[in-house]
């Protein structure tokens, strides 16, 4: 793989700034931010009133604490606009979630709000080893899904030469890979994983493209992933994060010549870690939720928003800026299966390690009387074409998946191209327990 180390100059100065600098910036925009939202957005501040707080209350970075969270609830409760802070005639884009288990959630931007966008993807693509002229392969969604758009503009910023492919046509995804030599694909890890089946299902060697870095994000993924991915295609795997409540893909990445967690760029998004039963503020370095508050939106500023993920925060490496590690799991996404903690990355990483099995697979949650049983349907390899083979790949993830997460389950394993493809973010767990 190249040595894709940055150069002399490649860096905004705030990257490379002292925490004393980074954090006055933070306390000055931070103070902006919520003196922005209560005067502009009628549900901050009667979230702020009720919680008695008011902007000036803020003096320090830990005064933060004061104010209350903000859940993907209220964005659901105030559809489709109502926690905008600017006029609606001054919001240029709109996007919005799936609306899956609800009504959608709708985030807005203004003009100034694009262009920052595009700033810290373009930033994040720098960070994972791409450069002016490059060509960038990105295959995340377009549409309401901030993820092709996002990085779309943040290529384009950069100085990138896009193909806006989006998901799907997988079969084309590879011709175009082939003939159009990207340097850089964005897309999740999962889709990843499928446009590798498609190369190898079409005899090509994933090693003689031209691909030199992949950026992937929308999902958790883990470091066996990693090296699967890097492997296979010679390349380096970075990771980036964001989510659409906060800003989209963008606010933070993994720089490639340490690829150690993912810095978070603090000059525009503020974290903290909070035990997510008590919503008590942690130190750096526990465990907890994540949570964000934008320094810089103007359209949507978002006060402590409970991302839901579980990470931990860490000091700086390669930026002056902290990191966070790659998310473990989510706790709303967290399964509890007969007392245990179960997340789907944890069965993934036990995938990885059994030879005879593909990295595609799928959790099903059903209910047997009063006991919850968990199914992981994963796939054989070509070369797993015996049912003994089959079945000893399957007593082996078993075994694993009870030594190392303290669950017995049972393990189907199917036939190559057999497991639900993800043409965007994987849909790794199905759940048909009875709801009540």
């Amino acid at each position: 793989m190249e040595d894709l180390a940055p150069r002399p100059g490649d860096l905004d100065p705030i990257e490379t700034a002292s925490r004393d600098e980074i954090e006055a910036l933070q306390l000055a925009r931070l103070k902006a931010t919520l003196a922005h939202a209560y005067a502009n957005s009628p549900f901050y501040r009667a979230r702020f009133d009720a919680a008695g707080v008011h902007p000036d209350d803020l003096r320090t970075l830990s005064d933060l604490s004061k104010f209350p969270f903000t859940v993907k609830t209220d964005l659901r409760d105030t559809y489709p606009f109502g926690m905008f802070a600017v006029p609606r005639e001054q919001i240029v884009r709109l996007h919005a979630s799936s609306g899956t288990t609800g009504k959608p959630t709708v985030v807005g931007y203004t003009r100034r709000d694009i262009d920052t966008w595009a700033d810290v993807v373009a930033r994040s693509i720098r960070a994972s080893g791409g450069r002016p002229g490059d060509i960038v392969h990105v295959a995340y969604g377009y549409g309401l899904f901030t993820g092709g758009l996002g990085a779309h503009y943040g290529a384009e910023k950069l100085g990138c030469t896009v193909v806006p492919i989006s998901g799907g046509m997988t079969e084309r995804q590879v011709t175009l890979i082939a003939d159009f030599r990207p340097r850089i694909i964005m897309v999740t890890p999962s889709y990843m994983l499928s446009i590798l089946d498609e190369f190898r299902r079409q005899g090509i060697d994933p090693r003689e493209t031209s691909l030199a870095v992949g950026i992937f994000g929308a999902e958790p993924w883990t470091n066996a992933m990693r090296t699967e991915i890097e492997q296979a295609f010679d390349m380096h795997a970075v990771d980036i994060y964001g989510l659409s409540e906060v800003i989209g893909p963008g606010v933070a990445n993994e720089c490639v010549e340490t690829k150690d967690g993912l810095h978070i760029w603090e000059d525009h998004f503020y974290p903290e870690i909070i035990d997510p039963v008590t919503g008590e503020v942690l130190p750096d370095g526990s465990e907890g939720e994540l949570v964000f508050t934008s320094l810089t939106k103007e359209a949507l500023p978002i006060i402590r928003y409970r991302t839901r993920d579980l990470t931990r925060l860490l000091p700086g490496t390669a930026r002056s800026m902290r990191r966070m590690e790659k998310i473990t799991g989510r706790s709303d996404d967290m399964i509890i299966l007969r007392g245990v903690n179960v997340f789907p990355t944890q069965i993934e990483e036990l995938i990885l390690k059994c030879r005879g099995l593909a990295p595609h697979f799928q959790i099903e949650l059903t209910r047997d009387g009063r006991l919850d049983m968990m199914t992981v349907n994963v796939e054989a390899t070509p070369a797993q074409a015996s049912a003994e083979a089959r079945a000893a790949s399957a007593r082996e993830l078993a075994h694993h998946i009870k030594s190392v997460i303290g669950v017995s389950t049972k393990i189907q394993v199917n036939d190559p191209g057999k497991v639900e493809r993800s043409l965007g973010k994987a849909r790794r767990v199905v759940d048909h327990r009875p709801k009540s």
